[in-house]
């Protein structure tokens, strides 16, 4: 009896959230959250292509525009004005196909995004991206950040020096390929504390992403902003990614209740939860 009853309460939550998401309006800015787009990879991390020149198609004839990094930070910093509907688009690891295959829908669209690159990597692994490749997309609208070293998970890290030698030298090694600064950190799956969160300040970076499922405002910590990951599941469909770009807190709120489900012993039910 206790169990229906928190399995009741839970829909009525779930009822709640569904008519306040539909009879909403999003606020704040989306920055999305892709890792790989190839038509080979089936898991959790990889968007199709044909998806990803779909979502790309719906932003446009929708009305988004893209946006830079710098361009987010200086309207959460400053009040700075954005064009109507804009969106930052955002990969993390660098992937060879964000080359490959992203890069190319991305042009001919001219559209802009910003690659989050686990430096070490660069070159050295055939799946991802070379120095050349990089250049030529800096060229083309699609901007580089830091995504660590080596992807160290940095709350696992033994002290701060190591944090600092992720952090710094990446940095330091983009902008000599580029020479061009390099601003902007995601934080390997997303993990952080207050302590890495100062050191990212420290070692030179303007701003940095979790992620953690949102749009960004102004006034937030720019060391803590949301995205909105396109990613979680083997399915990213069309329908999907409109219902987490028109509501991203609906959707954070069906995970933390999957999640709250899985925690409590629930683990049949939360397999069965309704996500987007």
């Amino acid at each position: 009896m206790k169990n229906l009853k928190r399995i009741i309460v839970i829909l009525l939550l779930l009822l709640t959230a569904s008519a306040y998401a539909l009879l909403s309006q999003p606020s704040g800015i989306p920055v999305l959250n892709y890792h790989q787009i190839n038509d080979k990879d089936e898991n959790a991390l990889t968007v199709s292509s044909s998806q990803f020149a779909a979502q790309m198609d719906y932003l446009k004839n929708e009305g988004y525009h893209t946006i830079t990094a710098d361009m987010l930070a200086d309207v959460l910093e400053k009040g700075d004005k954005l064009p109507e509907n804009p969106v930052l688009i955002s990969f993390d690891d660098g992937y060879l196909d964000n080359y490959t295959v992203a890069y190319p829908i991305l042009k001919e669209r001219d559209m802009h995004a910003i690659i989050f690159l686990i430096s070490d990597y660069v070159g050295l692994y055939p799946n991802y991206l070379t120095w050349p490749q990089i250049l030529e997309m800096q060229e083309n609208n699609i901007e580089f950040g830091s995504h660590t070293l080596s992807h160290s998970v940095l709350t696992e890290l033994g002290s701060d020096a190591e944090i600092e030698h992720q952090l710094k030298n990446s940095r330091l090694a983009i902008e000599w390929h580029l020479a061009r600064p390099v601003k902007y950190l995601a934080y390997p799956c997303g993990y952080i504390t207050d302590s890495i969160e100062s050191i990212t300040k420290s070692t030179g970076y303007r701003g940095a992403f979790t992620v953690d499922l949102g749009n960004t405002h102004p006034g937030d910590n720019m060391y803590e902003l949301h995205r909105v990951p396109i990613f979680g599941g083997n399915t990213h469909t069309l329908m999907r990614f409109k219902a987490r770009l028109r509501a991203p807190r609906f959707a954070a709120f069906l995970e933390k209740c999957q999640k709250t489900l899985y925690k409590n012993g629930f683990k049949t039910l939360a397999y069965m939860f309704p996500t987007i």
